[in-house]
């Protein structure tokens, strides 16, 4: 089955807001999701961006509140009304979690979404093991096993590599999909990603690739 590729984080709001309508894109395209998460704070630094915390008041409060607001309304993704438990803290135990399940071979489609939708709807700290354990369990995953795993060697290696992949594709944020090697940014591009699993968008002067 073909891919999409995905990268995102698990406490990404634009992620959050755009998954329910991504998993219902993929499905009926036929594609499986490559997920790719990766560290965003990290992403953000090593392309030169200014975080979030750095920016003024006005444009935080566009890009983080009304857009968040706007896109809320439009999917029909609730959100809480600040900024969500833990959320500034290091997001390596969510994402890395992840990772270990796709390593053991498992489809984490749901435990993807219920991580950002617990994250972003009911204000749920991700880097909390033991609010990670009902979601992982919830996914019909083993909790115990994945948070064993997500601090190995081998997923820690995987989640830097894709960092690293997403910095050489030229990815400059979360969400991120590649249909086909074509590179959309932010869940507000899923009709353009949808219509490109229809039919690709022609290949211009600055071309379609992300490598």
């Amino acid at each position: 089955m073909a891919e999409i590729e995905y990268f995102y984080s698990a406490h990404s709001a634009f992620a959050y807001l755009g998954s329910a309508r991504f998993l219902e894109i993929a499905q009926a395209a036929g594609r499986r999701i490559h997920h790719r998460p990766m560290d965003l704070d990290q992403l953000m630094v090593r392309i030169g961006a200014v975080p979030m915390a750095e920016r003024g008041p006005v444009r935080r409060g566009y890009f983080f509140g009304r857009e968040i607001e706007r896109w809320s309304e439009e999917r029909n993704a609730p959100v809480t009304a600040t900024l969500p438990a833990g959320h500034r803290k290091d997001q390596t135990l969510p994402n890395a979690v992840l990772i270990a399940a796709l390593q053991a071979g498992r489809n984490v489609d749901a435990l993807a979404h219920a991580m950002l939708q617990a994250h972003w709807r009911d204000d749920v700290d991700l880097t909390e093991p033991g609010n990670l354990e009902p979601l992982i369990r919830g996914a019909g995953l083993d909790p115990a096993a994945l948070l064993a795993a997500a601090g190995t060697d081998a997923v820690l290696a995987k989640y830097r590599a894709n960092t690293d992949e997403a910095v050489e594709r030229g990815v400059f944020g979360a969400p991120t999909y590649f249909v086909d090697g074509d590179m959309f940014y932010g869940q507000d591009r899923l009709e353009q990603v949808e219509k490109a699993l229809r039919k690709p968008y022609r290949k211009g002067f600055y071309g379609g690739g992300g490598r």
